[in-house]
């Protein structure tokens, strides 16, 4: 009877134990980020110098805010900075010029898992502000992203998260008034906006609260 018991308590403990793990891997908690990757689009890079360069990206580093919001639905906030160094070659005019050339993203909107196993794949959309910086002078703009990416659970509070997003920033934007009906106060007009285009692939650790 003793042994029977032990076996029983053994058998009830490891149940208990499985079902913790399991109710740990689906409570919402808030999930941290640290990442790093590499963006890709120089079009930073000639805005500022003004010529053509040959440079289609560099190494980036940040972090991601996920908080639970409703099923499966997350409000996310991040921050990623990018930094390039390059020279411009001379020219008959101009000696070699040497550049530092910053780009960092403000984002918050929203996630969204497609399931909740331990491998979930997910896609984001967000919007916030682009600070792009060289030596004396920076602008701020305002920016979209999107993406899609892959959570991955080995444990209930350590995870491994893979991200891919494209960034559009509008650097320069004008309208035009093409027509008004009079009397209504209704006028036709468009806008003519440049925008700046990156892609960038990151890979980080995910830890959960």
């Amino acid at each position: 009877m003793g042994r029977t018991v032990r076996l029983a308590l053994i058998a009830v403990s490891i149940g208990l134990a499985a079902a913790g793990s399991a109710r740990a891997q689906s409570v919402d908690a808030v999930e941290v980020v640290p990442f790093g990757g590499y963006r890709f689009g120089g079009g930073f890079y000639e805005l500022v110098t003004g010529t053509s360069v040959d440079l289609d990206g560099a190494g980036s580093f940040g972090v991601v805010l996920d908080i639970p919001f409703r099923d499966d639905l997350q409000i996310e906030g991040f921050f990623t900075h990018q930094e390039a160094r390059f020279t411009l070659p001379s020219s008959l005019d101009a000696q070699r010029t040497r550049w530092r050339i910053t780009v960092d993203h403000y984002q918050v909107g929203g996630l969204r898992e497609l399931n909740r196993g331990p491998a979930r794949p997910f896609l984001t959309g967000t919007l916030g502000l682009t600070r792009y910086a060289t030596q004396g002078d920076d602008e701020v703009r305002f920016s979209l992203a999107a993406g899609c990416g892959v959570k991955l659970y080995p444990l209930s509070r350590v995870g491994l998260r893979l991200d891919g997003r494209v960034y559009a920033t509008v650097v320069d934007a004008d309208g035009d008034s093409l027509a008004c009906v009079p009397g209504l106060g209704v006028c036709v007009g468009s806008i003519d906006a440049s925008v700046v285009w990156q892609v960038e692939f990151t890979a980080g650790l995910m830890f959960r609260f």
